[in-house]
């Protein structure tokens, strides 16, 4: 038996039984391929090889923590390229997830045979790369071009059942080990290698108008049509395309778009577990109200059903809790319609559902997370009506977008039970969760939110307490940069298009006329006693929500509408007012470049997030980073604005964001100085 510290080889008669043990997920490593090399050596005399992982999952990608740093031998590909050339064929005994390199490993083996339910993919577009071990040339060989680009470019998964009707697997069984065994006993004919296989013909124009649908879809991200390419490699001779392929591997490793998106995937994880809860033991918790049955209270709810929880939706009257059923119920059977959800899982969590108008329901109650209306007292009404029947011990979790947390759980008995859980709107669909620590927030309680947000498939953050959190403190300064754009002479269609080119999936006044002005009106109206006499405002937006132009709902807002259609329509009267504005202050109106537009939009949001990082409020830039990725849809391909403030150059943004401030002096408190500018 040959052992190497990761990789083992096990002879059982004349089968040799290859195991690799690199955990968490088997990626890999230097030591993997290392030990898979020397693994073919060591079956040699053996009539058939079986290649199979401890540990939850088969090989789930490459080890990226390597991806940095030069390449080390041996290489995946040569490794790769020993196992198809073994004179001991290999059988690929596959269970959990078969990812990226170790589908090029998979696809190598003579045969391959899966766990019911084993999920595999290409997923290398999704940290800005192309395959770099023959992923794009041998795809589409095995499973055809079609199902190749799904995989390869568009990072599509697929269970083992639908990869066995491609014919990528050679068997599916529930115990995966006794079929090989079985399977080894009576061996078929040794099949052509897949790198050796012709190439299944294809529609002419599937590559190039999957090029256009990727390049819609991609808005500015270039690893899909980079996959696409590799792809249409596999139409010459393997042993030529192979070396392509290995090179725009490696220097796509070195692009920014691959260092972004590493950084968002590493971000994810390290965000989850902020210092403050490091060794706390999270609550168990199963039973949670909701109270508010609104847009946001339903979609909160059905959040939370589709967590695994209970869920008691409480309202101020029978006819409000009746509207809430049914709000939950229709997003449930949405759901259900669009294949995300069986009938008998619909029906499980209507089960666990009900919609009531008394607080006595919420006794039972682990977690209460009010979705009220934005009022101080409307709220602070609320938890004196939650504390009077649940119990004292029970986590208080407000939903608030801008107010103080502390001020609404002002007078609450054991305030270190209480916490912020701002939800962002879908609440069932939106993945960004704001956890607020209040100041007095027990680290068990913020546990607790982190495990709750995890339940719920939520990216979770942890924020202190400023004016709109982290997420809405930085959108406030990002559309007053906007304004101050509008003001100086550039008009709405010319920032959202900005924008939108920079990778944004909409501009700031197409986002407001989707949410509705109303909203950020209130809050600016709330602001208005406090904000720096100094401060350069621009009254435009008041101006039109004065004239009742709220946004889509109403028909019109920094756009027109037409009946039924979302699609944003130039106003010259909105324009012609924005005009009136910059001539009313006596500003000489001048143009904008699309390219002076985002730099100066983005250098403003990387300002904020650099004082909210010096302030405490946020942990560090990976925290500002995943609230813009999953809450105010920042290009993830860009990393957020932190990572893309780093990768263009810190200086650089400076400067961008001291110009900015020289403009509207008074108006900007620039990162790392004491005083305004």
């Amino acid at each position: 038996m040959a052992k190497s510290p990761v990789v083992s080889v096990e002879r059982k008669g004349d089968v040799a039984w290859v195991t690799i043990n690199n955990p968490p997920v088997n990626a890999t490593s230097a030591a993997v391929r290392q030990g898979l090399a020397d693994a073919v050596g060591a079956i040699k005399g053996a009539r058939v090889a079986v290649l199979r992982c401890a540990g939850k999952t088969f090989v789930a990608g490459g080890d990226m923590s390597e991806f940095d740093a030069p390449p080390v031998e041996p290489h995946l590909p040569d490794v790769v390229q020993m196992i198809e050339d073994s004179e001991v064929p290999f059988i690929a005994c596959m269970h959990g997830t078969v990812l990226g390199g170790g589908f090029e490993i998979a696809m190598a083996c003579a045969w391959r045979i899966a766990a019911s339910g084993t999920r595999f993919g290409l997923p290398e577009v999704n940290v800005g790369l192309i395959p770099g071990a023959g992923g794009t040339q041998r795809i589409p060989r095995l499973v055809g071009m079609e199902a190749a680009i799904d995989m390869a470019c568009r990072g599509k998964i697929l269970t083992a059942e639908t990869l066995l009707g491609l014919g990528g697997l050679d068997l599916v069984a529930e115990q995966p080990e006794a079929a090989v065994e079985a399977f080894a006993a009576n061996l078929p004919q040794r099949p052509v290698p897949v790198s050796q296989r012709s190439l299944t013909s294809f529609a002419p124009d599937l590559i190039e108008v999957s090029r256009a649908e990727l390049l819609k879809r991609s808005k500015g991200q270039q690893s899909p049509l980079e996959n696409l390419t590799a792809l249409g490699w596999a139409t010459e001779p393997f042993a030529d395309a192979l070396p392509k392929e290995r090179v725009r591997h490696l220097a796509l490793r070195q692009g920014a778009e691959s260092r972004a998106l590493r950084h968002a995937f590493f971000a994810e994880r390290s965000v989850s577990k902020p210092s403050l809860i490091r060794g706390v033991t999270p609550r168990d918790i199963s039973r949670i109200a909701v109270v508010g049955g609104g847009l946001m209270g339903a979609g909160i709810a059905t959040a939370a059903l589709n967590g695994g929880f209970s869920v008691t939706l409480i309202e101020q009257n029978a006819e409000a809790a009746a509207a809430a059923l049914g709000r939950v119920k229709g997003l449930l059977e949405g759901a259900a319609k669009r294949g995300k959800l069986t009938e008998a899982q619909m029906q499980s969590r209507l089960s666990a559902f009900r919609a009531v108008d008394s607080y006595a329901d919420a006794r039972d109650a682990q977690l209460a997370i009010e979705a009220v209306f934005e009022d101080i007292s409307v709220k602070q009404q609320v938890f004196a009506e939650l504390t009077r029947h649940m119990d004292t011990n029970a986590i208080l979790a407000t939903n608030t977008s801008y107010l103080d947390p502390n001020q609404i759980f002002a007078g609450i008995d054991s305030p270190a039970r209480c916490i912020g859980l701002h939800f962002f709107s879908p609440a069932h669909v939106m993945k960004l969760l704001e956890i607020v620590h209040t100041g007095h927030s027990d680290p068990e309680v913020i546990a607790t939110g982190f495990a709750f947000g995890k339940k719920l498939g939520k990216v979770a953050v942890l924020s202190g307490i400023c004016d709109g959190f982290i997420g809405n403190r930085m959108l406030a300064a990002y559309r007053r940069e906007a304004d101050y754009l509008l003001a100086d002479g550039a008009l709405p269609y010319q920032v959202d298009q900005a924008m939108r080119d920079f990778g944004m999936p909409m501009g700031p006044y197409e986002l407001q006329d989707l949410t509705g002005l109303q909203i950020s009106w209130a809050n600016r109206k709330r602001n208005a006693a406090t904000r720096p006499p100094d401060e350069r405002y621009v009254s435009v937006a008041d101006q039109l929500c004065e004239m009742e132009r709220f946004g889509q709902r109403s028909g019109k807002g920094w756009y027109s509408y037409d009946d039924g259609d979302r699609t944003p329509i130039r106003d010259t009267q909105v324009e012609a007012l924005i005009e009136a504005n910059s001539a009313e202050h006596g500003i000489t109106r001048r143009a904008f470049t699309s390219t002076e537009i985002s730099s100066r939009l983005i250098a403003v949001l990387a300002n904020e997030g650099a004082l909210i990082i010096e302030e405490g409020i946020a942990e560090n830039a990976m925290a500002v980073d995943m609230v813009q990725i999953h809450g105010y849809g920042f290009p993830r391909w860009r990393g957020g604005p932190m990572n893309y403030r780093d990768e263009i150059g810190a200086q650089l943004s400076r400067g961008i964001m001291e110009t900015v401030a020289s403009e509207s002096p008074g108006s900007w408190r620039i990162a790392g100085q004491t005083t305004s500018p």
